[in-house]
Order: C-alpha cells, then structure tokens, then sequence
C-alpha cells in the first residue's frame, strides 16, 4: 500500500493546502496518507475527490461514534456525547431534541441584533483608519451573537476564546488536552448555574429544560456536548468566513468591484468564499465500520477516513476552473458545511452573520484594503483562516 507522507511539503500544506489536495486528486480521489503532527505521524485515508467526498460524507457504513470500532475521544470522555460522535439513532434523538430550541425562526429573528452588534463594532473601528479585521469584526461579532444565544456571561468570552482556539488549532503538544479540561469544568458550571437559576430565555436554558412527546431529555453529559458543539462551531466557522471572505475580495479587485456595484450578488459572494475557501477544511474523522470500497479503494474495517471539505470544492469535474474566484458562478452543491445527516446545524447563522458583517462592512468602508501582509494561517488539518487581516480604509 502506497503512503504518502505530507510532512513532504513542509510549511506548503499549511499556507497553500489546495495545491497539495490538487496534486493529490490527479493521481486519484482517495489516499493513504500520513499527517505530520506536533508529536506523532498519523496515518489515514484521504479523500479529495467531489463525488466521492459527497458520497462518503452521507455513507452510513463510516461513522462517527468511535466506541462501535473499540475506542473513545478525549472530547466523549471530559465534554460528553455530542452531534460529531453519534450515528442513528441516537444522533436522530440528539439533533431532534436541539431542533425543537434552535428553530428557523430563533435564528431569523437574530438579524437586528446581529446588525446592532455589527454596526457597533464598526462604529468603534471605522475612526482609527485601520484594524486587524480579525480581531476588529471577524472574531468579536461571532462570539458575542453565540454567547448571547447561550447565555454565556460577558466576562468569560476573553477565557473562552483561548480555550476554543486550542481545541481546534492546538499551539503546542498538550494544550488540546489542557484546554478540553477546563472547557469540560467551564460548561458544568454553566449549566448548573442556569439549572439553578430558572427559565431565562437563552438557548442553552431552554435546552434544559427541551422536552420531547416521550419524556425525552438531553442528560448531564449531552448538555455539555451541545454547548460545547454549539459554541465552537458557532464562532469559529464565522470567523474564518468572515476573515477569508474579506481576504478573498481585496485580493481579487474585479470581483469586489462587481459586488460594489450590485450587491444583489452578496448571496454569491458568501456562497463563492464557502467554496473557494471554506472555513473548515477537513471534515471531522469518519470510521469504517465495515470493509467498503471507495472508488475502488479498499477501506478496512476500524480504518480512519477524512474528507477533504477543501479537495472536494476545488474539484475541476464539479467545479471549472476551480481555483478561480467567481462570485458569479454556479455555487451549488458546495461542501464546505458537510453533507447528509451531519450538515452543520449553524449553517443558516453562519450564512447570516457572514451576509451582514460583509455588506455593512462595504457598505461603510468604501475605501477598504489591504494594509500589508495577513497573518499566518491556522495550524493543523481542520480550520481554514488567518490569525490576523491588517485593513485600513
């Protein structure tokens, strides 16, 4: 069996991971692969192919609760069972019992105050001529609407970004288990306190007190899992959507004129950055719970696969001229929030606070641009985006 050892490319498979995943796809859709991390090489199935990595994200032979093949995750065991680690039934019961809180509506209805924030935010940096965009509007506007939806205090937000930043992009060998630790405390405490203090209008209160027909409700352990999936995946995304979005417009000076002058096209524009540079770049780890076969690779049961969210949306059989930046282009059928049953929840926010921070941003800023280098991009295989984006207008 051929491996292919990434830590070959060096420093390219952090900076310009879609010339790696390109490479890649020429020789095939799907590889065995070795990760250079921190401490250790891991060795996996890769696949960077657009069918097959839509196929594979919906195939129910790969899943996601570890303990089927024999093992549990750091996460499972400090936070508890979450959407990420659950197949049917019992991510059905999970997603089921979250849906009947976090509606279509709830999330319609935080337009205002996701513009009020926005605003605000701009209000405070549009004075000084320039920013770090990252830390100015990208990070700040996410982790305020998440934390309001739950309910997590003002003055934890500063502790909590930290700690979420290294859950999904570690700095060093040890701070992912450090930081699961203290989040795993953190989330027990909030839950007991707004357990104890009753009804308060909040997503993670009703979450609670979520009741399905049968009596059903999320334990001690789940309630933490969600809170922990919801707070994650509800700003990081964001972040990185917002960042990379910006990034892509000011270096692609047409496309950014284009959208000046129609912003009927902002919808693309969001839905273009999704695909050209998703703010995950790897979906989460699947298991073969069986021998299969993908595209014609032999998959042996207990086997770890990872589909490349950014191989995938930069395939030139769905995708022509793939690495062109087109706002205007057929966007559909994109990856970069999953596909099948562990679509992202928080997608329809996402796409929201990314359409706003966007358009405001344009709107108020008409001179916008870069203002010198960005900073480097995010460690590890899972997180596409920029620490830093220096903006002056």
């Amino acid at each position: 069996m051929q491996v292919t050892d990434l830590g070959e490319y060096g420093d390219g498979l952090c900076t310009d991971p879609h010339t790696v995943y390109a490479r890649l796809r020429e020789r095939g859709p799907v590889h065995r692969v070795r990760w250079p991390l921190p401490d250790q090489y891991h060795e996996t199935w890769l696949v960077v192919g657009y069918e097959e990595g839509r196929a594979a994200l919906a195939d129910p032979r790969l899943v996601k609760d570890t303990e089927k093949i024999g093992f549990r995750f750091l996460d499972e065991e400090l936070i508890g069972k979450h959407l990420l680690l659950a197949d049917p039934p019992q991510h059905t019961r999970l997603r089921s019992l979250i849906t009947r809180a976090f509606t279509a509506r709830r999330v319609a209805g935080l337009e205002p105050r996701i513009q009020e924030i926005t605003d605000r935010l701009l209000d405070e940096m549009l004075p000084r001529g320039r920013a770090d965009l990252v830390d100015a509007l990208a990070y700040p506007l996410p982790i305020t609407v998440i934390s309001e939806l739950l309910g997590v205090p003002e003055l934890d937000r500063a502790r909590f970004r930290k700690l979420s930043n290294e859950v999904v992009a570690s700095s060093h060998p040890g701070s992912e288990h450090d930081a699961f630790v203290a989040l795993a405390d953190y989330l027990a405490e909030l839950i007991e306190d707004k357990r104890c203090a009753g009804p308060s209008g909040d997503l993670l209160s009703d979450l609670i007190r979520t009741t399905a027909e049968d009596g059903d409700r999320l334990s001690a352990g789940e309630l933490r899992g969600m809170a922990f999936v919801l707070l994650i995946a509800g700003h990081e995304t964001t972040v990185n959507l917002i960042g990379n979005g910006v990034l892509a417009l000011l270096t692609h000076p047409g496309q950014l004129a284009a959208l000046r002058a129609d912003m009927s096209l902002l919808d693309g524009a969001v839905e273009e950055t999704l695909r050209w540079e998703g703010p995950v770049e790897n979906a989460t780890y699947r298991y073969a719970a069986e021998p299969l076969e993908i595209a014609g690779t032999a998959i042996d049961r207990g086997d770890p696969v990872m589909i490349s969210l950014a191989g995938a949306d930069r395939d030139a059989d769905r995708y022509p001229e793939p690495d062109r930046f087109d706002i205007r282009r057929d966007h559909r059928g994109h990856l970069a929030f999953g596909h099948g049953i562990h679509y992202c929840l928080g997608a329809p926010l996402a796409r929201l606070e990314g359409r706003i921070a966007l358009r405001t941003l344009l709107e108020r800023a008409p001179g916008l641009a870069l203002d010198g280098p960005h900073g480097e991009w995010l460690p590890g295989t899972l997180m596409r985006g920029v620490r830093s984006l220096p903006v002056r207008w």
